[in-house]
């Protein structure tokens, strides 16, 4: 047997709070043999991401590790950083879950490329440049060069995500450690990212630890899987056992939460008496244009876009990363301007009212952001971030506000406890939750839910798509549904729109897009769509990649 490129053993992660040691992964053991990937599963605030950040010393300074972790026969605990960081990106690449926070904001992605280069390799800016041009095509971003020069602010999420991909594969690592790395992609994106990681898997040889909630990408990339809950391994075994023949209640459980494209049944859409309201979003003929700035040309955005949508409706708007869908879903609550055409909410037109009328509008319009790490104030504890909107509307203080905040925290399913908490204390999927409070606070007209469950593991995904479609039904809220994932557009969705490149390419009602699918873009995505089925998930590969 060949020295694995990872191993792990009795190894504990601890954190110091409050005056106590709280464990977030028990006594785990496990290996990475070259070529192979391990998939760890398993809830928001299992202890995924903590154990495999501590595995390269990424941790902040109050965690605490104990046991054994060996790269390549090295072991890793106990070395200083400056022994550590020559594993780094050159040996070890870590592909963090949250782009925009992982990314450097003063800095284009281009030198961030160039950086991780010029550390590891001695090589000159030109011949680095070059690289990370090719490596920008490689992971799929829109015109190479002219990215090289872009702040991640000016990128979407999606294109955030892929040049983080992009900085991680610099160095051709042994090892990749990929936490949520297709979180952002849309499923055409992540298709084509998952055979990129499957190459280096099979010209490097490189191992793969992929942390992920998504069991459609488990099923397309595992060997293994290791199921994690409240910081305990409750099992390890191959994927088409785990899939196939799962032995531990809470492995069927989190297998059975799964959505799967096609199996929901459909949901009607029942206005009071026979007339058609009013809708609350209309958009009309909308152009919306980004200016130029500096060295990156205009860029058009959205053309001649139209949507409505009525009371108690979810609208889902699919498509590609930088398709234009965050940009229509800012427009809409008025936080980008738009160039020509018409927006209005509940029949206020948002674009031409005064400030007092807007500011009416925005009280009964809430929006959940794409990534919760940097849409949530990091000096405020959660408890009042959810409260700020009620406070500043006026409509409680004191104790009535605290009882409204323990409410919201216990419909997004948070302990009361974590009101005390920051951002920065909470996983991935639990910030995502404070941000769903937080929108829902002042029981809007309009929800614009911008990937919302991107961050969420499927059991909770699961929990909180029942919440959002019970809170809807009583509320009568309408939804635009903003999202890469089609099994939770089809659970949620009464209607579907499909954009390509700023347009509107596909509009229906949710069978009708999903089964029939009229464009040839709406019927690749649809294809791209990873199954929860390793056999099944090979033959749509292989189909998918014969047809190209």
């Amino acid at each position: 047997m060949t020295t694995p490129i990872l191993k792990v053993e009795n190894y504990n992660v601890e954190f110091w709070v409050d005056g106590s040691w709280y464990p977030a992964a028990i006594d785990m053991n496990y290996e990475v043999q070259a070529g192979k990937v391990l998939a760890i599963v398993g809830e928001s605030g299992s202890g995924k991401s903590s154990s495999s950040m501590g595995l390269m010393g990424l941790l902040a300074s109050n965690a605490r590790l104990s046991g054994s972790v060996k790269v390549k026969g090295q072991e890793m605990l106990g070395l200083n950083n400056s022994q550590i960081r020559k594993f780094r990106g050159k040996e070890v690449a870590y592909i963090f879950q949250e782009p925009m926070t992982a990314l450097n904001p003063v800095y284009t992605i281009g030198f961030q490329i160039v950086e991780t280069l010029r550390t590891h390799f001695v090589m000159g800016p030109a011949a680095a440049k070059e690289r990370a041009i090719e490596l920008l095509t490689l992971v799929d971003i829109p015109n190479p060069a002219t990215s090289f020069d872009k702040y991640p602010h000016q990128l979407s999420g999606g294109q955030k995500q892929r040049a983080m991909i992009a900085v991680a594969l610099a160095c051709d690592p042994a090892l990749l450690i990929a936490d949520e790395p297709t979180t952002a992609l849309d499923v055409t994106v992540q298709a084509e990212i998952l055979d990129l990681m499957r190459d280096l898997r099979h010209k490097l040889n490189s191992g793969i630890l992929l942390i992920t909630h998504d069991m459609g990408v488990v099923a397309d990339m595992a060997d293994e899987i290791l199921v994690m809950k409240d910081g305990f391994t409750v099992e390890h075994d191959t994927a088409d056992n785990i899939f196939n023949r799962p032995k531990h209640p809470y492995t069927q459980q989190l297998l059975s939460a799964v959505p799967k494209l096609g199996t929901v049944a459909v949901r009607e859409l029942k206005h009071e008496g026979n007339a058609k309201p009013a809708p609350v979003l209309k958009i009309e003929n909308v152009d919306i244009e980004y200016p130029k700035r500096g060295r990156i040309p205009a860029f058009k955005a959205v053309s001649d876009f139209s949507l409505e949508i009525y009371p108690g409706e979810i609208v889902g708007l699919v498509g590609e990363s930088g398709s234009g869908k965050t940009t229509i879903g800012r427009a809409s609550i008025g936080l980008i301007p738009i160039k020509s055409g018409t927006i209005s909410v509940s029949g206020h037109d948002i674009l031409h009212g005064n400030t007092k009328a807007l500011s009416q509008v925005r009280r009964k319009t809430g929006i959940v952001f794409q990534d919760p790490a940097s849409s949530l104030n990091p000096r405020l504890p959660i408890g009042e971030s959810i409260g700020e909107p009620i406070l500043l509307a006026g409509l409680a203080k004191g104790d009535e506000l605290n009882h409204k905040v323990e409410d919201l925290l216990d419909s997004v399913e948070l302990p009361r406890s974590y009101r005390n908490r920051y951002p920065h204390e909470l996983s991935g999927g639990q910030r995502q939750r404070v941000g769903i409070a937080r929108a829902l606070a002042l029981t809007p007209d309009l929800l614009i839910a911008d990937e919302p469950t991107s961050a969420l593991d499927v059991s909770v995904q699961a929990r909180f798509l029942d919440l959002l479609q019970g809170l809807q039904e009583e509320l009568k809220f309408a939804c635009l549904f903003i999202t890469h994932d089609l099994g939770v557009v089809d659970i949620l969705s009464h209607r579907i729109a499909v954009m390509q490149n700023g347009r509107l390419v596909e509009e229906g009602l949710r069978d009708q897009i999903l089964k029939n699918p009229r464009d040839p873009y709406t019927q690749r995505l649809i294809s791209a769509v990873p199954v929860p089925d390793p056999a099944e998930q090979k033959k749509r590969r292989e189909a998918r990649l014969a047809a190209k």
